[in-house]
């Protein structure tokens, strides 16, 4: 009989959550075959059999197991049976099914009860329909304590009394991924002198690179020119300039990185992730864009690791995809700044003393000031918008096809 325990998906992280079972009591698995999906506080992993046999679980889903613990037995000396199930599998969920009592039939909650022991009159049943006020809100002056239409048309509904709609809710735990982003959330706003600045971004220049390339770009390298890769580059180029805004905060000294790894928060299936661009420097625009793609993908299917979102300098959160026109970003701790992209929109603005329309965008640069000053804050915000605003000449120099490897 093997024990099967919790690894360790990372360092740090002392538990787990079972946050499904693949396979049931008593089912006949194969090695390496994915028997659950467990949660840690930074990521989804898949938990595959270490061998093959029968399968006993020793932990319910939504349970909380400790790093080594045992979760499930298999008895590797049992054999595959025809149909990849074992007989105690079947003759289980054949006796389970027979003992299943029958659903009880829904019936039909009673009528609710007047104020008094009447009911509306059609005519006062109308009115009271049309202002969405239920009978029982009402007191009647008729016979019996009937509801007149002179009643209803008085009637006005009550700030306490509940609607004629359904008011029915429900409860679902948080995944340990969602409590850790939620206790990482409240201990940036509770431990950094969080502050935002903002600024608008002519997107023209870039629309129009990309009108002309992006078909060809997409044919030579295999990904599309997003807006990611001019992001992230322009991000590069502002933390040459302002240092301090690539640092944290360790102790009583300010920690200050060389290389630029870049997190990029993307909405997974089991909420947000931040996985890490490593040393965004030495990329090109097609690094950039093939490097997004692959971690959108992980995350997107699940299969993100611990290590691919630990670390990072500095992050890069893109709310214009949801529609999102402005906004505060918080901070990823350690970090000490994050830019925050939002939904491009046709403005009037003012070039050259003509009013034009342009697609603008705005930005905000959430950073912590305790090391980083207000100077240097807009400064890093002006120099991203410097090089979106001219990315030929900032960010190609002057050779878009060399740039862009076409």
């Amino acid at each position: 009989m093997l024990e099967m325990k919790v690894p360790s998906p990372g360092e740090s992280i002392t538990e787990v959550e079972i946050a499904e079972w693949l396979v049931e009591d008593g089912d006949y698995v194969e090695k390496d075959q994915a028997i659950a999906e467990v949660d840690s506080d930074k990521a989804t992993l898949e938990l595959p059999a270490e061998a093959s046999g029968i399968i006993t679980l020793k932990a319910e889903e939504g349970d909380a197991v400790a790093v080594g613990a045992v979760v499930c037995l298999i008895d590797t000396d049992a054999k595959a049976p025809e149909g990849g199930e074992a007989p105690e599998a079947v003759e289980k969920k054949a006796t389970k099914k027979e003992e299943a009592p029958a659903k009880q039939e829904k019936t039909e909650a009673p009528a609710a009860k007047t104020y008094a022991s009447g009911t509306p009159s059609p005519a006062a049943k109308k009115i009271l329909d049309e202002k969405n006020i239920a009978a029982s809100a009402v007191a009647g002056t008729g016979r019996d304590g009937r509801i007149t239409k002179n009643d209803a048309e008085n009637a006005t509904p009550s700030m306490g009394t509940p609607g004629i709609g359904d008011r029915g809710s429900y409860r679902t735990k948080l995944s340990m991924l969602r409590r850790k982003v939620a206790e990482r959330l409240v201990e940036a706003k509770n431990t950094t002198a969080m502050l935002t600045t903002f600024n608008e971004v002519d997107m023209g220049p870039i629309f129009e690179l990309r009108k002309q390339y992006k078909d060809t770009f997409r044919e030579k390298h295999g990904v599309g020119l997003g807006f990611m890769s001019f992001f992230t580059l322009a991000v590069v180029r502002a933390l040459e300039m302002y240092p301090a805004v690539n640092s944290m905060i360790d102790g009583k000294e300010m920690l200050t990185f060389d290389y630029k790894d870049v997190s990029i928060a993307v909405s997974g299936p089991k909420g947000l992730m931040v996985p890490v661009i490593r040393n965004a420097e030495n990329l090109s625009f097609r690094g950039v864009e093939s490097e997004v793609k692959r971690l959108a993908l992980r995350a997107r299917d699940g299969k993100i690791t611990v290590d691919e979102m630990t670390g990072g300098t500095f992050t890069i959160s893109n709310g214009g995809v949801f529609g999102s026109m402005l906004s505060t970003p918080i901070i990823n701790p350690p970090q000490s700044g994050i830019l925050g992209m939002h939904n491009i929109v046709e403005r009037p603005i003012v070039k050259d003393g003509a009013i034009v329309i342009a697609p603008i965008m705005f930005v905000a640069l959430s950073y912590d000031h305790r090391i980083i000053d207000g100077k240097e804050s807009v400064g890093f915000l002006v120099a991203v918008k410097e090089a979106l605003e001219s990315p030929e000449e900032l960010l190609m120099g002057g050779d878009v096809k060399k740039a862009l490897e076409l």
